[in-house]
């Protein structure tokens, strides 16, 4: 009898902006060839990857300068044009110049090197930054600002609070868009992952956003307009050229401001 090859192992946040490129792994035809592992945050994907726990796995964009050996899955992506919505500064001040004190979620990555870049290369200074857990009231106890990332910034309480959008800021400064996160494999491990079509398996999920929509809606508690219109009009799944272009700005402003001591170009799969 002929031995069933193992499944190949992947990893990816539960957030609803990861839903449509991770719906055909659950209920669509990908299901059986594929063993989708979930964890809410996004940075612990990453050191799966780097641990060789799984194949491939849905990463923080600035982690592939960070992985020698990463390669970038083609034309599939977690990226924003304008506003992203789920990633957001929550402020008790209505001017960013006057924050002086930061809490960063820990459970970001990307998103965290963006607001050092936001307030070194665009405000021109830089708070004290406090890495703590994704909780807002506890982050604004001793802290005028937080990063919060996901399904939680989307759910902020925002009387009392000026929320600001990190892709709506970006875009102000870079006229760009920008990527969150992508699909990498090692390269190591390329040609189990060069067999998972990633781009179908996209363009399947956003072919059941009804089904994607429903589901959240009882899980955040947001109407279902809301959900709809960021899946649509918030986050873009396709790497276009406007947001590869504001890859590479991000990532040659992440080097000049050392948060990553090297600048490899983007290598895919």
């Amino acid at each position: 009898m002929k031995e069933t090859a193992p499944r190949r192992r992947i990893a990816a946040s539960s957030y609803l902006n990861t839903a449509p490129l991770i719906w055909s792994f659950i209920n669509g035809p990908n299901q059986e060839a594929v063993e989708l592992l979930t964890d809410k945050a996004p940075a612990r994907c990453a050191r799966m990857l780097v641990a060789g726990e799984v194949d491939a796995a849905l990463v923080p964009v600035v982690e592939y300068q960070r992985i020698d050996d990463a390669l970038l899955v083609p034309g599939v992506c977690v990226g924003s044009h304008s506003a992203v919505r789920s990633v957001v500064l929550a402020s008790r001040h209505d001017d960013l110049n006057r924050v002086r004190r930061l809490a960063l979620d820990d459970s970001s990555r990307t998103s965290v090197a963006l607001v050092k870049i936001i307030f070194r290369e665009f405000l021109g200074f830089e708070p004290e930054w406090r890495v703590m857990r994704p909780n807002l009231d506890a982050m604004l106890e001793e802290n005028e600002a937080a990063l919060i990332i996901g399904d939680p910034a989307m759910k902020i309480q925002r009387t009392g609070l000026t929320v600001l959008d990190l892709a709506t800021l970006w875009h102000k400064h870079t006229n760009l868009g920008f990527v969150f996160a992508m699909w990498m494999a090692l390269e190591a491990r390329s040609e189990r992952v060069r067999t998972i079509d990633f781009a179908a398996a996209r363009d399947e999920g956003l072919a059941h956003l009804d089904e994607i929509v429903s589901a959240y809606g009882s899980l955040l508690g947001l109407p279902r307009n809301e959900l709809e219109s960021y899946l649509t009009n918030n986050i873009s799944f396709a790497l276009d050229d406007d947001l590869v272009a504001g890859l590479e700005l991000f990532f040659e402003l992440a080097q000049k401001h050392g948060l990553i001591s090297q600048r490899r170009d983007l290598k895919m799969l």
